[in-house]
């Protein structure tokens, strides 16, 4: 087979798809689903007409796609905007396909982006900003993870681990995303806890319901991010901070403590502060250090920066900070509000205008903009 051809006509594919009415990302998506069946199928049934084949493989593809969009954003509409306290009801199999998207043939990573993508609906940009990964490399790790299933009898569903890491990106992702899929995602767990007895799905769950209780209150009326320091706390839902409590207790009293319970126990002393000035931040940093010791996270660690900031005062966060790779995302914009609270207002201007060209949505976006120019304005004052 002549991949050389593949590579020559993959850019005119999607053009034609583009033409059609398909987006870029949908038609990317597309031409890499046909590319995998090329090659698998012309070595022996070689086409006369090759970019004809492509490009009507690859359409039939993105409308399977855009089919399989539509069925899942319908099952999203049918869940309230506030999940329902309690089990969750089976009421179709997504869960199920979740397990299957799972294969013990894939690696843990290459399972949870096709996933994402194939059950999910995410795109491959959105699953690349989750692992903090280019978007060309995650869209090879996807076409890989097709190759390698194709072909395969999915009679063999993968794990829960495996599962549980896709259901929090999706969370992730519908909770500061540009899709929202947060409740999907928590129905979705809902079913999981109901069906298994294990301590991080209960965590994953607890950890969903907390950040989901905050929601009403991250963003103003004019749809501008509010950090949690300023939210107005009367707007978070008590029902689902009592809940997301009261399954995280019952997951810890096992003493089987995984990532998602230690996550979920710092959102807990984060939603029981009444003020910001009374959160905990001794015993959040405590926290924090399991978290790292379970999962040598770097996003862990800044995060923890950020808590020995509040806890030990900025300097601290910043020796803490060193410790980091600068490249990593977000680290620009904690070292602006840990040097702003350091008293060097020169320093937290020029990061947060870096942080703002970096930042992986426009609300975060907006909010460093403002930051930089407050700090601004006060310094030619």
């Amino acid at each position: 087979m002549d991949e050389a051809l593949l590579r020559t006509l993959t850019p005119t594919v999607t053009g034609v798809l583009v033409r059609r009415g398909a987006d870029f990302a949908a038609a990317e998506d597309a031409v890499q689903d046909a590319l995998v069946e090329a090659v698998r199928g012309w070595p022996d049934d070689p086409p006369r007409d090759p970019k004809g084949w492509l490009v009507t493989v690859a359409w039939r593809k993105f409308l399977d796609a855009a089919r399989a969009d539509t069925s899942r954003r319908h099952r999203e509409v049918r869940v309230d905007a506030e999940p329902v306290p309690g089990p969750g009801e089976m009421v179709d199999d997504t869960l199920q396909l979740y397990f299957l998207c799972a294969h013990p043939s894939l690696t843990a990573a290459s399972a949870v982006a096709l996933t994402l993508r194939a059950v999910g609906g995410l795109t491959t940009r959105q699953i690349a900003q989750a692992y903090l990964v280019p978007e060309a490399t995650m869209a090879q790790r996807i076409s890989r993870a097709k190759r390698t299933v194709s072909g395969v009898r999915f009679n063999q569903p993968g794990d829960v681990a495996t599962v549980l890491r896709v259901l929090y990106l999706v969370f992730n992702e519908g909770y500061s995303g540009d899709v929202d899929l947060a409740g999907e995602a928590i129905r979705l767990t809902r079913q999981l806890a109901a069906e298994t007895n294990q301590e991080e799905v209960a965590g994953l769950l607890a950890l969903m319901l907390l950040h989901h209780a905050r929601r009403p209150a991250r963003t103003g009326p004019d749809g501008r991010l509010v950090p949690l320091a300023e939210q107005d706390r009367s707007l978070w839902n008590t029902g689902l901070i009592a809940e997301g409590v009261d399954v995280l207790q019952t997951a810890l009293a096992r003493d089987r403590l995984g990532e998602f319970q230690a996550q979920a126990a710092i959102a807990a002393l984060h939603a029981d502060a009444r003020r910001a000035e009374e959160t905990d931040w001794v015993q959040i940093v405590e926290w924090y250090d399991e978290l790292v010791r379970l999962t040598d996270s770097p996003v862990a660690r800044l995060n923890r920066a950020v808590a020995v900031g509040e806890a030990d005062g900025p300097r601290a966060g910043l020796v803490a900070l060193t410790e980091l790779d600068p490249v990593l995302p977000r680290y620009a914009a904690v070292a602006a509000y840990l040097h702003e609270r350091d008293g060097d207002p020169v320093t937290a201007t020029r990061l947060y205008t870096e942080a703002a060209r970096s930042a992986p949505n426009l609300s975060e976006r907006d909010h460093l903009t403002r930051q930089a120019a407050r700090l601004n304005a006060e310094l030619r004052r």
